[in-house]
């Protein structure tokens, strides 16, 4: 494949796989090479080769001389990322108690300042990009690029159930407190408490959504 089409390939990837997390496409709905192009405005090799790409990451299903069809996340995909996330952003937090910078620091408290006052506000979007941007903040100062890259990727995989967590006033406000347990851990360079309280942020998360019900979260 040419270096033009890799990097169409890519936007083409990008913009499917944001589509099909987002719940734009349903599960088992065919997606036509041919259309998918024209939308895009590039050829069908580009999109063939993001399908492909799609069907390793599971998100695509291809079926010889049929076509490619959505698989999306499925509600035990969902349980087990924040499962394994529960470990991993404990392990983040751990090692970015060893790492993180005052100027890191003092933005990822800034983040708490600010949910706290669109909270107040009701600014549901805002406070969706401030959570997203603690994470960030926590996967930086790991200074781990292999961490980071799974974490934003899970991150990424449950951004439409986020979403939906994170416009309750209750849920917001638990989770703004234990962002507040985790920054301080981090100020005083606790990497245990650190790991203890990202963890148990998100098995705070597992518990809120059993309450809520999962399968009605992901509707």
């Amino acid at each position: 494949m040419s270096e033009d089409n890799y990097s169409l390939s890519a936007r083409v990837f990008k913009k499917l796989r944001s589509d099909i997390l987002a719940g734009t496409y349903a599960a088992n709905e065919e997606l036509k090479e041919k259309s998918i192009g024209q939308e895009l405005g590039v050829s069908r090799t580009p999109v063939r080769e993001a399908l492909r790409q799609l069907e390793l990451e599971g998100l695509v299903s291809i079926i010889p001389n049929k076509g490619a069809y959505v698989v999306g996340v499925t509600l035990k995909d969902v349980r087990d990322i924040y499962e394994i996330r529960s470990l991993l952003e404990g392990l983040c937090a751990k090692w970015a108690a060893e790492h993180i910078t005052g100027e890191q620091l003092a933005e990822l408290e800034e983040t708490i300042y600010l949910s706290e006052f669109h909270a107040a506000k009701e600014n549901w979007e805002q406070i969706l990009e401030l959570d997203n941007r603690f994470h960030e903040l926590l996967y930086e100062a790991s200074q781990s690029k292999e961490l980071m890259h799974v974490l934003k990727d899970y991150h990424q995989y449950v951004q439409r159930l986020r979403k939906t967590t994170l416009a309750d006033p209750g849920r917001v406000k638990a989770s703004t407190e234990e962002h507040k347990k985790i920054a301080e851990a981090l100020r005083r360079r606790d990497a245990a408490l650190a790991q203890a309280n990202a963890s148990n942020h998100i098995l705070s998360t597992i518990s809120n959504m059993d309450r809520l019900g999962w399968e009605n979260l992901m509707k």
